[in-house]
């Protein structure tokens, strides 16, 4: 079985997922809500990794907005590039930073299998 199977976001309204726009009380309410159903979700990492690795811009993936993977990609970025350089981009006696999940080969074609194949809104292009 797939991971997004599992998925809390399975059974809901896609629409909550992607609000029209970004900025507002409105759609920071309806980011909260969907965050609230990624929370409770029992794959919400595997949605996130996804989303990170396929290069997602849209919507709320893995309990994450736009503006909040595209810091995590900029921060997974900056790491790659330190860790290329002699010293391994760390500063002399600075702790290494764990846990941080390597983000390359993502896909630029925005698809999705998180909140479910057979959704309309999986046949949107901006996803």
């Amino acid at each position: 079985m797939d991971w997004w199977q599992s998925a809390a976001c399975v059974d809901e309204d896609p629409e909550l997922f992607f609000p029209v726009g970004v900025a507002g009380p409105a759609a920071q309410a309806q980011q909260a809500l969907a965050k609230e159903v990624c929370h409770r979700c029992p794959v919400i990492n595997q949605c996130l990794d996804y989303a990170l690795e396929s290069g997602v811009t849209h919507g709320v993936w893995g309990g994450t907005d736009e503006e909040e993977r595209r810091m995590l990609r900029q921060r997974a970025r900056r790491q790659a590039r330190g860790a290329s350089s002699p010293g391994g981009g760390q500063p002399r006696g600075a702790p290494a930073r764990g846990g941080q999940p390597s983000h390359s080969g993502r896909r630029r074609d925005g698809r999705s299998a998180a909140h479910a194949p057979s959704r309309r809104s999986d046949q949107r292009t901006s996803r």
